[in-house]
């Protein structure tokens, strides 16, 4: 059974990862399409309706790809966490059924619109049909984090004596107090994704010196939404979740930064290993009293340590959430100390000229993917060991008939496929960075 529970929880997060990829870049690029077809309308400059229709073609690309690689794990709810659905559907199954129906076909069907339906729809109706594809896309994240967040917080439920867990306030969903910080933090967190993005292909440009007007624009955008969203993610949004955490899963929150035993002005860790065997942090480099101060707007407050828990309530994997939380974080700070410097260079008109920062922008593309990757893993590891917090284990979840050999022989087909489908993203996304947003224009 440990086996089986190994290799499920494996291959549900090799999915996910690979999945959450495209859904976290196409939530922020889809409010930017929204913003260069507004632009268009309200200055007329076909600069903006150029960069409307280049990022929509990159947002189809992701969006087929993120439809693709979702699926299987709506099949995996019901082969190897079979369990899991049989206990849960009646909750769960309202948001996910939601997500399907709703949000996704109102996402698909208005993206074909905005790609093909310009010359028939008009350029009003064009801005409208770009508008519903953002919509949509933001209310697909919004209702799977309302599933999430259940999962984290479970409210609206009644659970009978057969185990099963049976939705009894709907609304209860979405005035959970777990879902709008979780929501705005991720959404914002995709905005940082767009925007690094949008400026690293941006930097392309201006360093190689093509697709000048474009490149500027899509610098500039980067830029201020990028500085914009880096630090709304950190404060407030970033120290509402924490706090969160700290109010509703507060083992959760001691093993994410690394805080053992009890103490008043408890500090801050800013480098440091988890030593599982001695209870403690090697190597800590610490800022003193700054975790009380911003937990409780206490410098002297009192932060509970991992011993004060029973370990069988100890997320399962310590020091995996410690190294997940510290990288989000230590990322986050990065992006937000970037963009002030790209916008500092931008204001003084001289950032498409400054090379050295051109790079790092450029090269800086991965690196919201794993700030955002790490930010899930800090959640999903945190809520170990279980899958309903403080009601349902993980290993109550798993399908008791899926062998854990037919886990493994599936885990290694999707890794197989999976690199093929990535291979065939970075082809497509890579032609058509090469070819441009004016490829006729300026390649004639």
């Amino acid at each position: 059974m440990q086996d089986a529970l190994f290799y499920d929880r494996l291959q549900f997060g090799f999915t996910i990862t690979f999945h959450y990829l495209f859904p976290q870049l196409t939530m922020g690029l889809s409010l930017l399409l929204v913003l260069f077809k507004g632009m268009y309308l309200k200055t007329g400059n076909e600069k903006y309706n150029k960069a409307a229709k280049f990022w929509a073609k990159v947002f189809a690309i992701n969006f087929v790809m993120g439809v693709v690689t979702g699926i299987p794990m709506e099949f995996q709810f019901g082969t190897n966490w079979a369990r899991f659905s049989e206990l849960t559907g009646n909750v769960i199954g309202q948001t996910l059924a939601m997500e399907g129906m709703y949000s996704f076909f109102l996402e698909s069907t208005f993206l074909g619109l905005f790609l093909f339906g310009e010359k028939r729809l008009g350029q009003k109706l064009h801005f409208v049909a770009g508008l519903l594809v953002a919509i949509g896309t933001q209310a697909s994240g919004l209702l799977i984090i309302a599933t999430h967040s259940w999962m984290q917080f479970p409210v609206g439920y009644e659970l009978l004596e057969s185990g099963k867990f049976v939705l009894n306030n709907f609304g209860a969903l979405f005035s959970n107090p777990w879902l709008w910080p979780s929501y705005l933090h991720n959404q914002v967190a995709s905005l940082v994704t767009a925007a690094f993005v949008i400026g690293g292909v941006g930097a392309f440009y201006a360093l190689s010196n093509k697709h000048k007007e474009q490149a500027s624009l899509y610098l500039k955008t980067a830029v201020i939404t990028g500085l914009i969203s880096s630090v709304l993610l950190a404060f407030p949004l970033g120290d509402w979740l924490a706090k969160m955490v700290a109010t509703y899963q507060p083992v959760t929150f001691s093993a994410m930064e690394g805080h053992f035993y009890t103490e008043e002005s408890a500090p801050i860790v800013l480098v440091g290993q988890p030593n599982m065997v001695e209870k403690k942090l090697d190597n800590r480099i610490i800022v003193p009293g700054v975790l009380s101060f911003l937990t409780y707007k206490r410098w002297d407050a009192e932060i509970k340590g991992l011993t004060e828990y029973d370990e069988t309530l100890w997320p399962t994997n310590v020091p995996g959430l410690y190294y997940a939380y510290h990288i989000m974080v230590g990322l986050g700070t990065i992006f937000i100390a970037l963009m002030a410097v790209a916008a500092f260079l931008l204001w003084r008109k001289k950032l498409i000229t400054s090379k050295a920062i051109l790079w790092i922008m450029m090269f800086a593309i991965p690196f919201p993917y794993i700030a955002n990757t790490a930010g899930w893993y800090t959640s999903e590891m945190g809520r170990q060991p279980w899958l309903v917090y403080n009601l349902m284990r993980t290993t109550d979840g798993i399908s008791e008939v899926v062998s854990s050999g037919n886990t493994l022989f599936t885990f290694l087909g999707f890794i197989g496929l999976y690199m093929l489908l990535g291979l065939l993203t970075l082809v497509l996304v890579g032609k058509l960075i090469n070819d441009g947003p004016e490829p006729k224009t300026e390649n004639a």
